[in-house]
């Protein structure tokens, strides 16, 4: 590899389409942006999106994401990136969004010409013009269908890794079969909208990747291929529209000519199948066998990275997208951090300070104190309301201030351990978690994850962290499957340690978690 190669990783997520450019020293070099409501007005969504009068529907133009490549590499391009010296290029997506290709798209594809945008010769490529998108929940007839022909939803999960759930692809696709039965047979490929993005620049029909096939309720996760049953449930002839799934670090091609003559892309361009953002996020944390990631946002999420996963009804297993051996759990936690600001604005004035000073005015293990806050229905468990519980496992009504604070944070990281227990994971004290989002920040809060966990943390400061896996899994790509992702590393690239467990964490957390085990079954049997 030539000392000035670089290495281009987009990211098509919600509502932006970002672009970031590493060198061979994994630096970032250049990034650019095109937000869809502000620089697409002309398709008129809101968040990215189309909200249908139903109130369930959600949908996304599809030529918008068209559209949207064709300003960003613009932008790269006055932005002074010298596209010849990209020796490989991968992406990201939101997961679970579908793309309907109409029959002799792909002869379009193959053929558009450099002296036109992107946009202006693929507006009639498709047989359905709005993609549904992952916060659609339409479905749920769809999901029920599913499970029945597959043997329940306990079966369903052990064979996809989900149970099915109204946003994931093979019952979004049931539904265009259902509902637009001439629109489905007119479909030449459905792709999902990572392997839509490839699609773009490899100049071909682009297989979908291992990793994001397996958010689709579609993918035998044992097997990594199409599971017959579900294909079947979904809707005919599915094998053929969707093509063979592919592991996720698979060189896919070089650029197609479009990129060579248009922008100055090398014939030698490699193209790195495209992945969900949730496993682009995991590749971006720069995570070993036995780390954990936890997003500290709206809603909090674990990443962890499994060998020998448990499936269950509740959370996602996915195909690892950089060690195509090993598997990633995802699971969601609705009441993150609005929950936090609630308690925050309840107990500390509003104040993150205030709450910070609060929760280190209490000793670790709070008095024997435990809490559960719920503001909406949470996913894990399918439960809302707050509940408080004192030493002796008594249901109470109110905390005083400081032991509501720190009830709450060692309530949710509990709660974490817990379920990321449920799924098989076993704390290896060699192990790290790598925190991201806004409450990452919060130091006194770090600590007690720290602590519950019994393991370091570290904080990733670097923003986008799906569009910067994206290039790193592009530069990994080129490298070949046998190469070590973590040996392309030699420093961590924007981390930092924030945190170390005390020396007497175990001894106050372990009694805590059989505790906090035995009263979420309590709560739950309460909302039964």
């Amino acid at each position: 590899m030539a000392q000035d190669s670089c290495y281009l990783g987009l990211d098509f997520s919600t509502q932006q389409l970002k672009a970031i450019v590493i060198n061979n020293n994994l630096d970032i070099t250049h990034q650019s942006v095109v937000n869809f409501d502000l620089d697409l007005p002309e398709f008129r969504t809101h968040g990215g999106v189309h909200n249908h009068d139903d109130g369930l529907t959600v949908s996304a133009p599809t030529i918008m994401w068209v559209k949207a490549l064709d300003m960003l590499l613009e932008r790269l391009k006055l932005e002074g990136l010298d596209f010849s010296t990209v020796s490989a290029l991968s992406g990201a997506a939101q997961q679970h969004g579908s793309v309907y290709w109409k029959k002799g798209a792909e002869k379009i594809i193959e053929t558009i010409s450099p002296n036109k945008f992107l946009y202006e010769q693929l507006q009639g490529c498709f047989s359905i013009r709005d993609s549904p998108v992952w916060m659609d929940s339409s479905t749920k007839t769809l999901c029920n269908i599913l499970e029945e022909k597959v043997g329940g939803a306990m079966a369903l999960s052990q064979l996809t890794g989900s149970r099915a759930y109204e946003r994931f692809t093979g019952n979004q696709i049931a539904k265009v079969f259902r509902d637009k039965p001439s629109q489905y047979e007119f479909t030449e490929r459905i792709s999902l909208v990572s392997s839509f993005g490839a699609t773009l620049f490899v100049g071909k029909y682009a297989p979908i990747d291992l990793s994001d096939a397996s958010g689709m309720n579609l993918l035998d996760i044992h097997t990594k291929d199409w599971s017959d049953i579900c294909l079947q449930a979904c809707a005919p002839a599915l094998r053929e529209k969707l093509g063979d799934p592919v592991p996720s670090c698979t060189v896919l091609g070089s650029v197609s000519s479009y990129f060579i003559e248009r922008y100055g892309f090398p014939e030698n361009c490699c193209v790195i199948a495209f992945t969900g953002d949730n496993p682009a996020s995991l590749a971006g944390t720069q995570m070993n066998k036995g780390d954990i990631t936890i997003s500290l946002g709206t809603s909090d999420t674990l990443f962890l990275w499994l060998s020998d996963p448990s499936p269950s009804l509740e959370g996602h297993i996915l195909c690892n997208p950089i060690d195509k051996n090993d598997y990633m759990a995802l699971l969601c936690f609705k009441n993150g951090s609005l929950t936090r600001e609630r308690i925050r604005d309840d107990c500390a004035e509003g104040s993150w300070q205030l709450f910070s000073d609060l929760l280190e005015s209490t000793p670790r293990g709070n008095f024997g104190n435990i809490g559960m806050f719920f503001d909406l229905m949470e996913i894990l468990p399918a439960v809302v309301g707050d509940y408080r519980f004192n030493k002796r496992n008594e249901l109470i009504s109110r905390f005083s201030k400081e032991v509501e604070v720190r009830a709450l944070v060692e309530g949710q990281f509990l709660a974490k351990r817990v379920h990321a227990e449920n799924f098989g994971f076993s704390i290896d004290p060699s192990a790290k978690i790598i925190a991201t989002g806004g409450a990452s920040t919060n130091k006194s809060l770090i600590q007690v994850l720290s602590d519950v966990f019994e393991l370091p943390v570290y904080v990733l400061d670097v923003p986008n962290s799906a569009c910067l896996g994206s290039a790193f899994r592009a530069k990994h790509g080129l490298l070949g499957e046998d190469a070590s992702y973590q040996e392309m590393f030699s420093k961590p690239i924007g981390i930092h340690l924030s945190a170390t467990p005390t020396k007497d964490a175990c001894d106050i957390y372990a009694p805590m978690l059989a505790r906090y085990r035995i009263l979420q079954e309590k709560v739950k049997a309460m909302n039964s």
